[in-house]
């Protein structure tokens, strides 16, 4: 290390303020086994017993949105393509209202514990089926990698033990999750949110310290061409443009707040309709909260190593180390900080990962286990839950070694998540937006779907873009103290872009390489869904998708818009969603069906339940 003065080292107060955090989740944990007489049936165990209010929920939400590879990738990529990610603000704001007035309404006046229930209450078994396998298949591949990734990223910075810790946060991720069911997810989520502000704000603050305020950050921002806020290109190939980041990340980050199971899960589990909406609007500002951080902390990393980026003079070996490699050089003084930033992106990875295992053992209890055993009582329900989070907590971690050993398909599984995502958020809106959609269009609409993103995703994984669709913005090393011959460094500043088992080099590029595999990796959740959604509203009316009688909870009506201005009317109306509707269409207000059922009004109350 020969920067002007090497960088610290992880010393005891780092490990104690680490383990801190870990003790105090697992704490959490322990409390909600006990707090309130324990988990008695299933449903106190997967959904808090519908009883959450909206802060600790909307707290939540955002921190598994936030896993380490937003504490760790965020700022490298601004570093290195520029502030242009900051758009995404207006992203999060387009999939928070969907999210609220699409989705939130359909799942919460049907009551459901998984969102692949709703797909059988809408299509039939099989299309449930379907969905609840690739969200098991998706949920698992990308926990191993969301534990691993970060571990890797500060062990070859830090020094700090990799499997310890990949196994400790493993086990106490386990631990709380098999102990407190959701609302300790959702409680230890809270405290991690507080860590990661911490950690963010001491490592921004002591950069604009040792900077020399904020305006010298912005200016070199501005000097380096980091401050790139408008590219109005218009190319779907180009990978972040205004329209690439508005259009696709909109369509990609709906697939997860919208329908995935581990954010509906939370939101259902508010006690009335309208706390779930506000805690989706709460997260919102979460969210910017933690986009400014992020950006901010990558615009420090700029202006810190403008004259000699450490990535390029093969200090850090990927550009996910940047970020701890600043922690501990502006750090290093204050014993115990180094140990709270590598304690945020830790919180980032078990606020994720307990999610996910909750969210697998509410799917694998309400999917594969109630349907097939209808003789189990609650207790033994809550049981089988319980020994669920610890099967999926070691099968993550089993999933973490794995992704040890597949090194460079970290990117091409993370791909696999917008590649599933797309297509399973467009079988749900196919369901909610569409009323003539039936089962077999559904299925034809996903595998289609399915196959499309699939082509898409890994010929992009085997061709990756050329540089100038990526458009990497320029590093310098003038300024590190020269030790090394000139050549050294021609060879290492072209350093390949991505990083991929399956590259094939100089090939020759076909039109076919160039246009379809080059589209912005953004795109490809948005080509799942549209494809998914046209196929299926084809395949349906074909099949005599209108002919069929539908009950309209399972369908967005213009009720549910209508009734977010219940609260000026009549303040009882808010309590009546505790308990969901289970007589026929009782929410519904009769004026309106006659206008979708005037064809047959005697199959109004017994919709189709195939």
């Amino acid at each position: 290390m020969d920067t002007p003065r090497g960088i610290g080292t992880f010393v005891v107060w780092d490990y104690v303020v680490f383990a801190g955090m870990l003790v105090i989740s697992a704490a959490i944990g322990i409390y909600y086994a006990f707090a309130g007489g324990g988990q008695q049936t299933s449903k106190d165990f997967l959904m808090g017993g519908r009883r959450m209010t909206a802060v600790p929920v909307a707290l939540s939400l955002t921190a598994s949105f936030m896993s380490a590879v937003t504490v760790l990738g965020t700022p490298s990529e601004v570093y290195r393509f520029g502030a242009i990610f900051s758009i995404f603000a207006f992203t999060y704001f387009f999939v928070v209202v969907i999210s609220a007035e699409v989705f939130l309404p359909v799942f919460y006046k049907l009551g459901i514990t998984s969102t692949y229930e709703y797909l059988e209450l809408r299509f039939n078994k099989c299309v449930r089926l379907c969905g609840t396998v690739l969200f098991i298949v998706q949920t698992i591949l990308y926990t191993g990698i969301v534990i691993y990734a970060p571990a890797l990223a500060l062990n070859q910075v830090t020094g700090f033990d990799l499997w310890g810790a990949v196994v400790a946060t493993g086990v106490v991720c386990t631990f709380y999750c098999t102990l407190g069911g959701l609302k300790a997810v959702i409680w230890t989520d809270v405290f991690q949110v507080g860590i990661m502000v911490a950690g963010f704000a001491s490592v921004i603050i002591q950069a604009v310290v040792m900077q020399g305020g904020i305006s010298t950050i912005l200016n070199d921002a501005y000097d380096g061409g980091r401050l790139n806020f408008w590219n109005f290109n218009p190319n779907p190939l180009q990978r972040h443009t205004f329209w690439t980041i508005i259009i696709g990340g909109t369509f990609t980050w709906t697939s997860i707040y919208g329908v995935n199971q581990s954010q509906v899960q939370r939101y259902i589990s508010c006690k009335s309709r309208f706390q779930a909406k506000l805690s989706l609007y709460i997260n919102l500002v979460g969210l910017w909260a933690i986009l400014t951080c992020s950006v901010f902390c990558g615009l420090a990393l700029y202006s810190r190593y403008r004259d000699c980026d450490p990535w390029t003079a093969k200090k850090v070996s990927a550009p996910d180390q940047l970020m701890p490699y600043l922690v501990l050089d502006i750090l290093q003084d204050y014993p115990g900080l180094p140990g709270l930033f590598v304690a945020c992106a830790y919180s980032g990875t078990l606020s994720t990962v307990s999610s996910s295992i909750n969210a697998l053992a509410a799917v694998t209890v309400e999917d594969l286990i109630k349907p097939y055993f209808r003789s189990l009582s609650e207790r033994s329900l809550s049981w089988i839950s319980q020994g669920m989070s610890v099967v999926y907590g070691a099968l993550c971690i089993g999933m973490a070694a794995l992704a040890s050993l597949m090194g460079a398909l970290l990117q091409a599984a993370l791909s696999v998540f917008g590649m599933v995502g797309g297509p399973l958020m467009g079988l749900f809106a196919l369901g909610i937006l569409v009323p003539f959609a039936n089962s077999i269009g559904a299925l034809v609409g996903l595998m289609a779907g399915f196959a499309v993103s699939l082509w898409v995703g890994i010929g992009a994984q085997i061709y990756p873009p050329l540089p100038e669709r990526t458009l990497p913005l320029h590093l310098d090393i003038q300024g590190c103290n020269s030790t090394y011959n000139e050549t050294n460094l021609m060879t290492t500043t072209e350093m390949p872009f991505t990083t991929s088992v399956f590259q094939i080099y100089n090939v020759q590029r076909t039109p076919l390489m160039d246009n379809w595999y080059s589209l912005s990796y953004l795109y490809f959740s948005t080509v799942g869904t549209l494809v998914t959604l046209l196929v299926g509203i084809l395949v349906s009316l074909s099949t005599g998708g209108r002919k069929q009688n539908l009950d309209p909870r399972y369908i967005l009506t213009k009720e549910d818009f209508l009734s977010n201005f219940d609260i000026f009317k009549k303040k009882k109306h808010v309590l009546s969603y505790k308990s969901h509707p289970v007589e026929d269409g009782g929410t519904d207000n009769p004026a309106f069906n006659h206008i979708e059922l005037n064809s047959d009004q005697s199959g109004k109350s017994n919709g189709t339940r195939l």
